[in-house]
């Protein structure tokens, strides 16, 4: 038996037609993105104190495993519906596996750029699984966006990078989920930041409902970068970013100055974080909350941490007590599977007996 529609998740785009720009002349493309949980970490809340609560939005448990299925639905539905034959993308990983699944689901060919050796191999492997053209390019992902604007200037295929529109438009639609299952807005919000659309995505959503009354306050937004890769943080492109987190190894984002404006009229803020701050709040969020997660969606767990230490660019005091936190989380943790493998620990081998392996684990 088939559940009653009400009960079936289509997608954000059926979920949230009103507030998206689409008609009855969109054809959907979609995978049932969306709905991602918001996941209370009470031993985050703990560590901030003061009765604030944190939750984890949790966008690796989209179809592709990102954030990046938010804002694809919309560009690949759009495309489809403007006549496109062919979507391409720059990208470190999640926009070529997102770009690559949604364009396969259309019938659609699928070309992605991606800076050589510089991808994980969870994101290449669906890249090539999805039957995407892969390109690898000798420069990092900034020249792979300069490259794809030029095509796409040139040719008949649809850029599906966040420079189109309809992507912020999909990836706004995380902040209504938030609003939906707290009551409101939180009091802050913790990102990411590579491209920088996300965050600005985000807010876009928030100041939406809250002009519908959907919500009663806006969240603080709070960005996090990796040190190698900052041009926010700095008020510089970088020409040559580097960070183990390759989801935001970006030097000069396109969504920079909706991004800087999202924090300014946010009474927000910018801040860095080591790689070692990275691999070690990815470590802790896996090993204390059973949260695994990609190392750039670690960032926003350890900008969040630096901040509750009292090292961070941004005040704490001036969030409430008992006021809610979001983190956002983007992408999941076996899109990067060599980093993890980097930090297991060895392998024992021990003979098939019972005693031989309470012995070792030391629980007797």
């Amino acid at each position: 038996m088939n559940p009653p529609a009400s009960l079936h998740d289509r997608g954000i785009i059926a979920r949230y037609r009103e507030y998206l720009p689409v008609s009855h002349n969109t054809p959907v493309i979609s995978l049932n993105e969306g709905s991602t949980p918001l996941i209370h970490s009470p031993k985050l809340s703990a560590r901030v104190g003061r009765g604030r609560q944190v939750y984890i939005k949790y966008e690796g448990l989209n179809p592709t495993g990102s954030f990046k299925d938010r804002g694809m639905t919309m560009a690949v539905s759009k495309s489809v519906e403007e006549g496109a034959r062919a979507v391409i993308c720059a990208s470190t990983g999640n926009t070529s596996a997102a770009a690559a699944a949604y364009a396969a689901r259309a019938g659609l060919d699928c070309v992605v750029l991606l800076p050589a050796g510089k991808i994980a191999l969870g994101k290449l492997a669906q890249a090539f699984m999805y039957g995407a053209r892969v390109v690898a390019i000798e420069g990092n992902f900034d020249d792979a966006l300069r490259l794809v604007r030029e095509i796409g200037e040139s040719t008949p295929i649809a850029i599906v990078n966040s420079i189109n529109p309809h992507r912020l438009e999909g990836q706004k639609t995380a902040s209504f989920e938030v609003i939906e299952e707290l009551g409101d807005a939180p009091a802050l919000h913790v990102l990411p930041v590579g491209n920088a659309g996300n965050i600005s995505a985000y807010w876009k959503g928030y100041c939406e409902f809250h002009e519908l009354k959907r919500s009663r306050s806006l969240p603080r937004m709070l960005g996090i970068q990796a040190a190698g890769a900052a041009p926010i943080y700095h008020n510089r492109v970088i020409e040559a970013p580097e960070t183990v987190a390759t989801a935001i190894r970006i030097g000069n984002p396109a969504s920079w100055q909706l991004a800087a404006d999202a924090i300014r009229v946010s009474q927000g803020g910018i801040d860095i974080v080591t790689d070692e701050e990275i691999l070690a709040a990815q470590a802790w969020l896996a090993s204390n909350e059973g949260i695994f997660v990609e190392p750039a969606s670690a960032a926003s767990i350890a900008g969040l941490l630096k901040t509750v230490e009292g090292r961070g660019a941004f005040n704490l005091g001036v969030i409430p007590d008992e006021a809610n936190i979001v983190c956002t989380v983007t992408g999941h943790g076996l899109k990067d599977p060599d980093i993890a493998k980097s930090q297991m620990g060895k392998i024992v081998t021990t003979p098939p007996e019972k005693q031989a392996i309470l012995d070792l684990i030391g629980l007797t």
